[in-house]
């Protein structure tokens, strides 16, 4: 959702005392102030607003003109760029104990210790649900927006008149202990309650009232990538401070000054897996294959290409694969900026193959057993590569001749 923003002009201010929010939330990008949501009254300078704050906190607020009528801020950091927060916010400003009038929970569990814990007064009226332009992924209004959200969003529901706990948007798996959605939550819904992004990118409310967005600026991509079916992405907290990442960490632009490599953020040590890379621009040199895991974190911050460092593979731009710093097979068809590398990465029979335009190119390189691998790239003076996961697209762009993705196993 990098510089998009969804917005709604409600018809009326509904039930400003009791509502309820919870969003599914990927993070891609951190340390950088992001809008989930925000409602800015510009006529008299209201505003409220949720957000993930430069130091990864998450912070709610409510201003009435001249000071801050609620302020929360969490003193846990929220850093997870692998997996989703389902982040809900309970809110009852008539209930009689303070800390009760807003409750903050992400998966489930309650926060309780804020930096700030600045609650309403008794009965008090919140700007949200005001009858002023609601916007998503965005602050700001008029025609200045900032701090845009970058990340996925999913699963989108905003209940008004009812405060509900997090069981009505998900539940602890009983095998994995973790929370896991609930995809159509049991709720009464109120006269300005949505229910959006569901299964998709479709900004036409779900919960049958006809509160309907709009996507006011940006592009609004259809992912794979979900809350129960969570897809890899390039790992922001693995990068080196030289490997810029964008839409969503599936793009990433290379430092001038020598080898970078960054990883994902999921690893596997059996099954079958696939990605494709586009070399939009091959730089100096580009790397593209897997590495495994431990080197991959323990070499983090070295200037290192994949097919050198120890355990990993890698298709170089000049059409030859090297392994553990060896070159292994040369003549296999350089890489050309707006060229697509293939990695088919086998963990049952320990091999990986690599295709450039859809056609193998050489044999099956053999790989350690017993290992966790991940994903990897790598790039030398300004390449740029954009990476498709599974979910059907380099950047923005669809890629031609998808094939089906019968399995939820992603589009390529």
């Amino acid at each position: 959702m990098a510089n998009t923003k969804l917005t709604r002009s409600p018809s009326g201010s509904s039930n400003r005392k009791t509502m309820t929010w919870s969003w599914w939330i990927k993070r891609s990008k951190l340390s950088s102030a992001q809008y989930i949501y925000n409602q800015y009254n510009s006529a008299d300078n209201y505003n409220s607003g949720v957000l993930f704050q430069s130091d990864d906190t998450i912070r709610f607020w409510d201003y009435g003109g001249s000071s801050n009528d609620l302020d929360l801020r969490t003193n846990r950091k929220f850093r997870d760029t692998n997996g989703f927060y389902n982040i809900v916010l309970a809110i009852d400003t008539t209930q009689a104990t303070a800390s009760n009038r807003i409750k903050l929970y992400v998966n489930g569990v309650q926060e309780t210790s804020f930096s700030t814990a600045t609650y309403p007064n008794q009965n008090h009226d919140l700007r949200m649900n005001e009858y002023q332009i609601q916007q998503i992924g965005v602050h700001g209004y008029g025609s200045t927006y900032t701090e845009y959200f970058d990340g996925l969003m999913s699963y989108v529901n905003f209940i008004d008149g009812t405060a509900y706990t997090p069981s009505a948007f998900g539940e602890t798996d009983a095998t994995t202990g973790e929370w896991k959605i609930k995809t159509s939550p049991s709720v009464t819904y109120g006269t300005n309650g949505f229910f959006i992004l569901k299964d998709g990118n479709s900004v036409t409310d779900q919960s049958g009232k006809g509160n309907n967005f709009t996507v006011g600026g940006g592009t609004l991509t259809k992912t794979e990538d979900c809350p129960s079916n969570v897809f890899a992405t390039w790992n922001s907290l693995a990068n080196q401070g030289s490997v810029d990442l964008y839409n969503g960490n599936t793009r990433a632009v290379f430092s001038t000054g020598g080898w970078y490599f960054v990883y994902s953020t999921l690893g596997a040590s059996s099954g079958k897996y696939y990605y494709e890379v586009k070399v939009e621009n091959g730089g100096s040199d580009s790397s593209i294959g897997i590495m495994e895991m431990d080197t991959a974190t323990n070499e983090q911050g070295t200037a290192d290409n994949v097919g050198k460092n120890t355990e990993s593979v890698g298709y170089l731009k000049n059409g030859s694969i090297k392994k553990n710093n060896s070159t292994v097979q040369t003549g296999l068809g350089s890489i050309s900026n707006g060229e697509i590398v293939g990695i088919a990465m086998d963990l049952d029979n320990n091999t990986v193959q690599f295709y450039l335009q859809g056609v193998a190119r050489g044999t099956a390189v053999s790989i350690a057993s017993d290992k966790t691998y991940a994903f990897a790239t790598s790039g030398y003076g300004s390449a740029e590569h954009h990476t498709n996961f599974g979910n059907g697209y380099f950047e923005n762009t669809a890629v031609s001749s998808a094939g089906t993705n019968a399995s939820g196993i992603g589009i390529f």
